[in-house]
């Protein structure tokens, strides 16, 4: 049995300025790691709303998670959340590959389909015998597939007694973890399949689950997760909040390398490109920051990796606050989504992840470039220019290809010796 949330114990005219972030090509979505785990946090004053997908190997029956909460969960704070709106926003704030097509120089006219640059005007809208062990059942109750319990502990070994005695599995080294969220007078949120439900329900996977809470901490429980950990964890966060970018407060944020131009070739490999990218800037960063990649008022996206999100949609992460209903998008300055991404373990991240909202609305978002050139003949000074710029330009692409993903570079080269590029642009796709 095998589970790998994050925070659980067991168990993408004159001279006209050019766009900038071009035509959408592909993205990197969570799907491409192994191990990775997603949350959605939506976050307004003191109100927290979480919702947790497990990418969990195995049987239903062996499934469980305790999760640190600040306070007794009642059964109206918690709910069953479709998977589909956690791909949604995953696609949506993923780091993307866009393309452009070069102009004729001599001509100097935009494409009509090119799309403005970032922060521009124009913009996309888009039984219980705990008593004597210390543990109380502060609530108990079902929601979907899941038996759940909140509880209360006054020491780790009578917690752990508990959960071993009810047939929860308790990897070895808890103990101090549970020990110390007890120490902070937590709660404990536990829940578990209950087979005949889920089998009614017809479902192939596990369902999210959206727990909502009120306490000062803007905080996400990971240390539980790298109890029973056997390497490293990919964990994505996707942060709701109405005051901009958000970042943690005891480890360092980086942004994520973006906005360099990569040869054709990368269009065919983006999701080993993306992997690589990633892991050399774990690397580079000895595995101790989160990576921000992507940071962006969702009333509007430029370019979009994928639909615009509906304020239902969102509502159903716990973004209560957004006006309007149905398939209304949100209004530009209501809501900001910020996509943080580390990789983890319990020695480079020893301590639970605390956020706070910075109020920076500046956007950001991972994204590489891919240039075709213009192959027309050189009929003016401005053309003879251009081309003779080529095999330098080609060499930048190359050289940060290499930088990137720490890929040979002579492979490189030859790769993209050997691409032939078809692509037509998008005036000729009509």
């Amino acid at each position: 049995m095998k589970t790998k949330l994050p925070f659980l114990l067991v168990l993408l005219i004159p001279v006209m300025a050019r766009a900038f972030c071009g035509f959408y090509v592909a993205k990197a979505d969570s799907k491409l790691f192994n191990k990775a785990s997603q949350v959605v946090l939506a976050r307004d004053g003191n109100r927290t709303v979480l919702t947790m997908a497990n990418d969990y190997e195995g049987e239903p029956k062996d499934f469980a998670i305790v999760i640190p909460v600040p306070t007794v969960i009642k059964k109206e704070a918690v709910q069953v959340v479709d998977k589909a709106a956690i791909d949604h926003i995953d696609a949506y704030s993923a780091p993307r590959l866009v393309e452009y097509f070069d102009d004729d120089p001599c001509q100097r006219v935009m494409y009509d389909l090119a799309m403005p640059a970032p922060g521009s005007a124009a913009k996309m809208q888009h039984g219980d015998g705990g008593k004597a062990l210390g543990v109380k059942i502060e609530e108990k109750f079902s929601v979907g597939e899941y038996d759940i319990l909140v509880l209360s502990a006054e020491q780790s070994d009578g917690l752990e007694t508990w959960l071993t005695t009810n047939g929860y599995k308790i990897p070895k080294g808890a103990g101090p973890v549970l020990g110390s969220y007890i120490k902070q007078n937590v709660k404990f949120f536990v829940a578990k399949v209950n087979i005949a439900r889920h089998e009614a329900g017809g479902f192939a996977y596990l369902r999210p689950l959206r727990v909502e809470f009120k306490s000062p901490k803007f905080m996400l429980p990971i240390r539980l997760g790298t109890v029973n950990a056997t390497g490293p964890q990919e964990l994505f966060i996707y942060t709701l909040t109405r005051k901009g970018r958000v970042e943690t407060t005891n480890y360092r944020c980086v942004k994520l390398s973006s906005d360099l131009e990569v040869p054709l070739y990368v269009r065919d490999e983006f999701p080993r490109f993306y992997r690589d990218l990633f892991a050399r800037a774990v690397q580079r960063e000895d595995m101790r920051v989160l990576f921000t990649e992507y940071a962006w008022d969702m009333g509007w996206c430029d370019p979009c990796a994928a639909d615009p999100m509906t304020n239902d949609e969102l509502r159903k992460f716990g973004a209560d606050w957004l006006r309007g209903k149905g398939p209304d998008r949100p209004e530009e300055g209501q809501i900001f989504l910020t996509r943080l991404h580390l990789r983890y373990d319990r020695e480079h991240f020893p301590e639970d992840l605390v956020f706070q909202e910075t109020g920076d609305k500046e956007t950001f978002q991972g994204r590489y470039i891919m240039r075709h050139p213009w192959k027309g003949k050189a009929t003016c000074p401005d053309a003879k220019k251009y081309l003779a710029d080529q095999p330098k330009a080609r060499e930048t692409e190359a050289q940060n290809l290499a930088r990137l993903t720490g890929w040979k570079i002579e492979t490189i080269r030859e790769h993209m010796e050997e691409y032939v590029d078809k692509a037509k642009p998008p005036k000729e796709r009509q």
